[in-house]
């Protein structure tokens, strides 16, 4: 009886054990189980989230997508509690939107650095433009000052040293081609290439007009420590910076497995941030 009685304590301490290890793995996968996740994005590529979405499907995260036209929607959105996350910005637009409306938005994770760059349907080479051209370059505080200083990179116009991280046309001081500059919603650059000599274009803008950016910019923007505020981010809102889930869809972006799509779609125009200049 005694070694009966030894056996069955045995028994059922294996029980235990392995019942308590089953129900933490259980209650870990059930962390995240049946999770909806509104994702803010802007435009139609959604390639590379596409993969990321099938990946979190088996960690039992729905990440639903969340499209607007353009690039105020989704930070009043993710602010007022309409989706969870957004992805489609770089540090200095969000810097900017937060100051301006009095928002908490923050950055949980980096995605891509996604280069700026200078098209045209009329010439080849920036030493062609001519005497007045027009240029479009976007019209938001951010893409348009970094528009401008693309410009001056390229050798096309020079900004007064004061100027900061966001000049304005008004910073412009020397202009010796007379160029015409007209600022436009960032989404409507791409279609205002016919209209123009040259337009700035946000790559993934120009993407969803069918540009390829490595191939089909005159100029790119060049990637160096200065690119670092355009790194583009996933933003939350401040108080649900450490959710679990959320920091799950980040972990997930931050794959092999997305380098390669994110090569695979942009033909290597963007670069993964999180290896180039940290994962936040």
């Amino acid at each position: 009886m005694k070694k009966l009685g030894k056996v069955i304590v045995a028994a059922l301490a294996v029980f235990i054990f392995t019942g308590c290890g089953s129900t933490s793995k259980s209650e870990a996968k059930e962390e995240n189980s049946n999770k909806v996740v509104k994702l803010g994005i802007i435009g139609a590529d959604t390639d590379v989230w596409d993969s990321v979405k099938e990946r979190l499907s088996k960690e039992g995260i729905e990440l639903e997508y969340v499209q607007f036209s353009d690039y105020n929607q989704p930070n009043a959105a993710l602010a007022d509690g309409s989706i969870d996350l957004n992805s489609f910005q770089h540090q200095f637009f969000l810097d900017n939107y937060n100051e301006e409306h009095g928002t908490d938005l923050v950055s949980i994770g980096n995605t891509v650095n996604a280069p700026l760059g200078i098209y045209s349907n009329k010439i080849k080479d920036l030493a062609k433009l001519k005497q007045g051209a027009g240029v479009s370059i976007p019209n938001d505080v951010t893409n348009g000052g970094r528009a401008l200083r693309l410009l001056e990179t390229a050798g096309v116009i020079t900004l007064a040293s004061d100027s900061g991280q966001a000049p304005t046309v008004s910073d412009i001081t020397e202009n010796k081609k007379e160029l015409k500059i007209n600022e436009l919603d960032a989404s409507q650059t791409a279609r205002s290439l016919d209209d123009v000599d040259i337009a700035v274009i946000n790559s993934g803008v120009a993407v969803d007009s069918g540009l390829v950016p490595k191939e089909d910019a005159i100029y790119l923007e060049p990637v160096n420590d200065d690119a670092r505020p355009y790194v583009n981010i996933i933003v939350a809102r401040k108080e649900d910076q450490e959710n679990k889930t959320y920091q799950k869809v980040v972990e997930t972006y931050q794959t092999e497995e997305t380098e390669k799509v994110i090569e695979e779609t942009s033909k290597g125009s963007s670069i993964p941030a999180w290896k180039e200049f940290g994962e936040k």
